[in-house]
């Protein structure tokens, strides 16, 4: 049986049927499923109808023979991209479950590409506090986040990588399903993330993929132990369906890098791809391109494949590929080139500036013990960097800078963020919430630990057979 194809009964089940047995915690039949992934694709159904098959299945769970014929039928939704035969084996991807300050996507892309492989980068915009790839590549005049197959395809064949949006031709049950998700409070369902995720993989038609299961305050799981199941349901449902898939846990109790907001986050993003940034940026990316490479045989270990992104991201070769990507995606040359080879001043020229930056002093002397992610996001959100509905537009300068890092001393006074927002007041409320992101202790200075905690590989390989490393 062709795993993409199964046979099915030719019964047409009833929505209302499906949605009761759900609710009632019945297993569905794959024919059962794939009319509901048909009916919302072909607009069949109201969106109470879905909403109540989305938390019927967020209260009642799947078995992994459900997930694994629901990402079936999202994938097969719309087209499944073909490539030339010559990418076979090339073709790779990163997932990441959402964060603060999460910019990995832009560097990790181009870097895999100055390495050999092709990168068809699906991404979504923001959801619930959580920034989104094409959000922050929209705050770089010109660049066009939809792409068809056919220019996905030239633009691989001229960069190696390209960051785009689904189209209707792609995944398009995801597309509606992702936004009802995220308004009926069914976000961190596993199946469903499961589904929604993969589909768009499957759809890629990749030879690995990479999933970066973010745990912590800043994080939609909390703790390893919540992000297991789901990361355990993506490396068995992709292994299934034909990509190499491995998971890797890291933490997100602080915003990760030093600048969270779209455009400010495309400004580190650059730092990082011309060699510097942020170290936890910088081990991000490394690793999750290190695996990537070992994974589809470009390196013979995680750690010489780390080190190869890091020489992508040190040489130049890396940052040829974004700015070849940014032209090929819509953005005028000149363009291109003031943000990947100018100052900081220049690339601020680009991007623009937020109309107002105010600063946030710490309380006291100590030692900075954490900084939370959640509250700076919430405030960030509330100032206009995220969506309070689909569709809504956001503020794009709109953003924070951490002036001070975890582990390191500092004094009463000392200014510890800035924040850059445009027409919004800070007002008091949203500086009490920021407040609570600083924690400091009477400790001595330290130096944090590794963004990268643990590594989930397919069930038929117990450890990664060659030393991982950054």
């Amino acid at each position: 049986m062709d795993p993409m194809h199964p046979s099915v009964s030719s019964s047409q089940p009833s929505i209302l049927d499906i949605i009761q047995k759900k609710r009632d915690g019945k297993k569905l039949q794959e024919e059962e499923i794939g009319y509901f992934v048909k009916a919302v694709t072909q607009g069949e159904l109201r969106d109470v109808q879905i909403g109540a098959m989305l938390m019927a299945t967020w209260l009642k769970g799947m078995e992994p023979e459900e997930t694994l014929a629901l990402t079936r039928e999202m994938a097969t939704s719309g087209r499944v991209l073909k490539w030339p035969e010559e990418w076979r084996g090339l073709l790779v991807d990163k997932h990441s479950t959402g964060g603060v300050g999460d910019k990995v996507s832009l560097a990790l892309a181009p870097a895999l590409a100055a390495c050999g492989c092709k990168v068809p980068m699906i991404s979504g915009r923001g959801l619930g506090h959580t920034g989104g790839t094409l959000d922050k590549l929209e705050s770089i005049p010109g660049f066009r986040v939809s792409q068809s197959p056919e220019q996905m395809k030239e633009i691989l064949e001229k960069v190696g990588c390209c960051i785009v949006e689904q189209s209707q031709e792609l995944v398009p049950a995801d597309k509606i399903l992702y936004a009802l998700r995220d308004a009926t409070a069914t976000v961190d369902s596993v199946p469903l993330a499961t589904s929604s995720i993969l589909g768009k993989k499957v759809a890629e038609n990749l030879t690995a993929l990479v999933l970066d299961v973010k745990i912590g305050n800043g994080a939609f799981f909390p703790t390893l132990e919540s992000a297991q199941q789901l990361a355990e349901s993506l490396v068995s449902v992709g292994t299934q369906l034909g990509i190499n898939t491995v998971a890797v846990f890291s933490k997100m109790d602080s915003p990760l890098g030093r600048r969270v907001g779209n455009s400010l986050e495309v400004l580190e993003a650059l730092e990082c791809l011309d060699g510097g940034g942020p170290q936890d940026l910088r081990e991000l990316v490394t690793t999750l391109g290190g695996t990537l490479l070992w994974q589809c045989g470009r390196a013979p270990s995680v750690s010489q494949g780390s080190a190869r992104i890091a020489k992508a991201l040190d040489d130049g070769s890396a940052l040829g590929a974004f700015q070849a990507m940014l032209e090929a995606q819509g953005v005028g040359s000149n363009t291109a080139k003031a943000l990947c080879n100018g100052t900081e001043e220049q690339r601020l020229q680009v991007l623009g500036r937020a109309r107002f930056q105010v600063a946030l002093v710490a309380p006291c002397d100590g030692t900075v013990h954490e900084i939370l992610a959640m509250p700076i996001a919430q405030v960030l959100h509330a100032l206009g960097a995220g969506r309070t509905k689909e569709g809504q537009c956001i503020q794009h300068r709109v953003g924070a800078e951490l002036l001070v890092s975890v582990g390191q001393r500092v004094r009463k006074g000392m200014p510890w963020i800035w924040i850059h927002h445009d027409s919004l007041a800070l007002g008091d409320a949203n500086r009490s919430t920021l407040r609570s992101a600083l924690i400091l202790k009477d400790t001595e200075p330290f130096v944090p630990g590794p963004k990268v905690v643990k590594t989930l590989l397919p069930p038929k390989q117990s450890e990664v057979p060659r030393k991982t490393g950054t």
